[in-house]
């Protein structure tokens, strides 16, 4: 039952960890959508939205392997 926890207790950290990231990556897209209007601006602001896409891509999978696991482990399945 402990191994059981265990991996719960680090797919959940996991995600909450990716959660963090993609929290990151949205306030970093927030913070350039608010700067001067250059053309340098805007790519980094473009940028800035494409790494929180990816981010909550992560958020994603990290949150169906948590999921997954509590499937597996209250429904056996």
């Amino acid at each position: 039952m402990d191994d059981d926890n265990a991996e719960l207790d680090s797919l959940q950290a996991a995600y909450k960890a990716r959660v963090e990231e993609w929290i990151a990556a949205i306030r970093k897209e927030e913070e350039l959508a608010s700067v001067n209007h250059s053309v340098a601006d805007v790519d980094k602001w473009e940028q800035a939205h494409f790494d929180e896409d990816d981010a909550r891509a992560k958020v994603l999978e990290a949150k169906a392997e948590y999921e997954d696991a509590l499937r597996r482990k209250f429904f056996d399945f």
